[in-house]
């Protein structure tokens, strides 16, 4: 923890007023242990005398906890209360106990003597909260630049001490504010909610595992309370507080704090805090006037401010009439153009401001402005370039210096919604507005092509600052996108919320892409028939096997109507409808499909084609399927002598080959063949992919079924809980793989009789497919399946025989009756009833 930070929670500690906290903080700050009472007193803008009384007060506020300092003389106070402070810093011995981290990412805010005109507003939220577990900041009238966000930023700091479970700041305007709260959870307690379960279930877990202590939740920017904030809300608990800011108001329900403009005297005090003191003394009724023109507003304050600190000769006489003479021109602007809305008072500030920068700074300002409503990650170090790059620097240095960008971290920033809103504005009416817009979005599209179609933990962590402003191109500026790659935003967004297990998150980013791309390219479109087939994939996947057949039929007939019958695209939709009929058992209507995708590769592909050896293996694992082995092997063998031909011996394609002929080996019983190449396949992968990856974990299960098939159970352990593990840390606990590996490892417990290991993997195996795939999905018949015979093994038989009646009804209604799963599941039930009929 900073010295500052550390100062700021003592202060909240002590119960210490704004005023107090202000002159305690800046007397013991250690820059300051210099300078004289009367040197600080004029930079917290107040008499010395008001200093040295603020000063007593705190020292009799400490004196309660630290007497010591009550006995020593007024001199040698200042001292005593340093060094001791200092000790309880560091950890000494003589110290009261060192204050426990409070976990928080609070966002920076000015320091609390440049907060001024709000002490009143500080109390009343304070007040309200202790009594509420919900309460609005709502800006007067709508109005912007009141301070909403500075309000809550500066509750939160002074305040931290309060909340000892933790102050979580959400963006209401970032990316979907369930997701900000499990990566709060994550990153400050370590908590990771299974990846199976669906979003409001995660939310649970963490609201029940939070750290204790009362908890500060702060929404910042709402617009929408039905959708960015009541899902989210934590359960009834006193120990939950959340605080809103909106430029809306809400449902009288809901406890509001109306923020108005500062009161004539607070704004001078604020513009005191900004401006060099002396200057506005020679000018004091002009500086009321600037203040009163600038209708009191806070932001429009701080902007003027910033403004006079760069041109310190500048009389405020002159600055007055720059300001009034913008107030025109806007008006007449205005008057033109009656949709137009203008915040008077930031408006002729900005413009001023706007003023003062140069090219460099008025571009990036303008490019800026496109990101969305969230922190921003932007750094000019990918610039080879030095002369450039110092160029890029000092425009950053010049918005920030005016206060029209706020730094937040390294390489992070921010935009007040306002000043966004102006730099739009001024972008439009430039004649490169378009050209900006189409640079944006193709910039943007490269961050989109980071995404992975199966994105692991690291890429989710990297990739999330960037999801905001995906989003914000794909509802705001695809218009922008190129024909070429208009439906990358869409796939890859989709893609980022798929790959860990938040499908209803995915789905209505594909289902707009088919929208976007029909309406800009027209139904008959490439495009159009790709977005239609992730979303029949996403369907297929989560089971509503109803919904995908239909789009990937109609994929299929666009596909062949635009391309010709004769095209490799034709042969991957063949493929995707071969694989859906294959997964529900209907291996009739699969495997002609499959037979023409084979046979179209090698058409178009020629014999010697990586295509041609994924089409052998799908044709293969079919025939696998229905027992035909002595005509799946060769077709196995093919694929895996291809790949190795083409890709040489060291490719993923070549692991995957070896891996589709072990398992065949495995099926036939003949392990002695099968275990080398699972081997093979477990050593290229980790080789090629690192010993941390997905596939790894698949390699590593596969091996260890094939020792639980053969008795080799000491072995197969160790190999099951590192898949376990690898699945859980890649790709989170909410995914298919970590179900299957729960799975795996419970069987093996039950075939060694160890009943009361293997029960609770079962069931989490079955509540994750639950929440992954739905209630009627063959997966989740397979885990009801594999507790139902648990509960035989230990003569609970009401419980066993409603579980396999479970199994049975979904795999007949998903799969049909003459499916090989829903024959296996109706043979496990009538051996059970003919052993509980005993």
């Amino acid at each position: 923890m900073e010295w500052a930070d550390f100062l700021a929670n003592e202060a909240a500690t002590n119960s210490l007023s704004p005023e107090q906290t202000a002159a305690f903080v800046e007397r013991l700050k250690t820059e300051n242990s210099g300078k004289s009472e009367a040197k600080l007193a004029s930079e917290l803008n107040i008499g010395a005398a008001a200093l040295k009384k603020r000063m007593t007060e705190v020292y009799d506020k400490f004196a309660q906890s630290y007497p010591e300092l009550a006995n020593s003389e007024s001199r040698g106070k200042l001292e005593k209360l340093r060094a001791y402070l200092t000790k309880k810093y560091n950890g000494g011995q003589d110290a009261h106990p060192t204050i426990k981290e409070i976990h928080h990412n609070i966002p920076p805010a000015v320091p609390f003597e440049k907060f001024v005109g709000r002490e009143t507003e500080l109390e009343e939220l304070h007040s309200s909260l202790q009594t509420s577990r919900q309460v609005a900041i709502v800006a007067v009238a709508g109005m912007g630049g009141v301070g909403k966000t500075e309000l809550a930023t500066q509750y939160a700091k002074q305040r931290l001490q309060n909340y000892q479970g933790g102050v979580c700041w959400l963006s209401a305007q970032g990316i979907d504010v369930g997701i900000q709260i499990l990566r709060f959870a994550e990153l400050k307690f370590k908590l990771i909610a299974p990846d199976d379960w669906e979003l409001a279930d995660r939310l649970r877990y963490c609201w029940q595992n939070w750290e204790k202590g009362e908890v500060l939740l702060v929404f910042d920017d709402v617009t929408d309370y039905k959708k960015q904030v009541q899902p989210y809300l934590p359960p009834e608990s006193p120990r939950f507080k959340a605080l809103l800011t909106t430029r809306l108001g809400f449902d009288r329900t809901l406890p509001q704090l109306p923020l108005g403009v500062l009161k004539p005297l607070a704004a001078m005090k604020l513009l005191k805090s900004l401006v060099d003191r002396e200057r506005l003394k020679s000018e004091p009724w002009v500086a009321r006037k600037i203040c009163k023109f600038l209708g009191y507003l806070p932001l429009a304050l701080e902007l003027v401010g910033r403004y006079l600190d760069m041109m310190p000769d500048l009389s405020l006489e002159t600055l007055l009439k720059r300001l009034e003479k913008k107030r025109l021109e806007h008006e007449a602007v205005a008057k033109a153009n009656p949709l137009m809305r203008y915040e008077y008072g930031v408006a002729e500030a900005f413009a001023l401001s706007w003023e003062q920068l140069d090219e460099n700074g008025q571009r990036l300002g303008c490019w800026l402005s496109l990101y969305a409503l969230a922190d921003i990650p932007f750094s000019v170090e990918w610039i080879k370039d030095d002369d450039e790059q110092e160029l890029w620097e000092k425009a950053i240095a010049d918005l920030r210096k005016l206060h029209l960008i706020q730094w937040q971290d390294k390489g992070i920033y921010r935009l007040h919604p306002l000043i966004r809103q102006f730099f739009q504005m001024k972008l439009d009416e430039s004649s490169e507005a378009d050209k900006v817009k189409t640079n944006f979005t193709a910039q943007m599209v490269e961050v989109a092509k980071q995404i992975p179609q199966q994105p692991i933990r690291e890429d989710i962590f990297n990739l999330t600052p960037h999801i905001p402003h995906l989003a914000e191109v794909a509802t705001h500026l695809s218009e922008y996108l190129s024909d070429e790659d208009l439906i990358k935003p869409f796939t890859h967004l989709g893609w980022f919320y798929e790959g860990q297990g938040l499908y209803q998150q995915a789905e209505p980013w594909y289902k707009l892409c088919v929208e976007v791309t029909d309406n800009r390219l027209g139904l008959e479109h490439p495009y159009v028939a790709a977005s239609l087939n992730n979303l029949a994939a996403l369907y297929q996947y989560t089971g509503r096997y109803s919904e995908a057949e239909p789009l990937y039929e109609k994929v299929l007939a666009l596909t062949k109507r635009l391309l010709g019958d004769n095209h490799p695209t034709v042969a991957a939709s063949l493929n995707n409808l071969a694989a859906l009929y294959q997964y529900t058992g209907r291996y009739s209507k699969a495997e002609p499909l499959y037979e023409q995708a084979l046979e179209l590769s090698k058409c178009l592909l020629g014999d010697n084609h990586p295509n041609v050896a994924t089409s052998l293996n799908n044709l293969a694992a079919l025939y696998r399927s229905t027992g035909r082995y002595s005509v799946a092997e060769p077709l196995h063998v093919q694929a895996l002598e291809l790949s190795k031909c083409l890709l040489g011996d060291n490719h993923p394609d070549v692991a995957t080959s070896l891996n589709y002929l072990a398992l065949l080996y495995e099926s036939t019983g003949r392990y002695r063949e099968a275990k080398p190449l699972f081997e093979q396949a477990l050593e290229l992968r980790k080789r090629l992919l690192g010993d941390n990856h997905p596939d790894v974990a698949t390699s590593l299960n596969n091996l260890a079924l094939l020792y639980e098939s053969t008795g080799h159970y000491r072995e197969a352990e160790p190999l099951f809980e590192q898949a376990l593990e690898l699945s859980k840390r890649l790709l989170g606990d909410n995914h298919p793989d970590v179900a299957t590996s729960l799975n795996n490892l419970a069987l093996l417990y039950e075939s060694t009789g160890r009943y009361r290991e293997a029960e609770p993997l079962f069931e989490q195996a079955l509540e994750l497919k639950k929440r992954l795939l739905g209630d009627n999905h063959p997966d989740v018949a397979t885990s009801l399946n594999n507790l139902a015979t648990l509960y035989g093994s230990t003569r609970r038989y009401s419980e066993a025989k409603s579980l396999f009646k479970q199994a049975l009804a979904i795999c007949e209604q998903t799969l049909g009756v003459g499916h090989p799963d829903t024959m296996a599941v109706r043979g496990n039930y009538a051996r059970f009833l003919r052993k509980a009929s005993r």
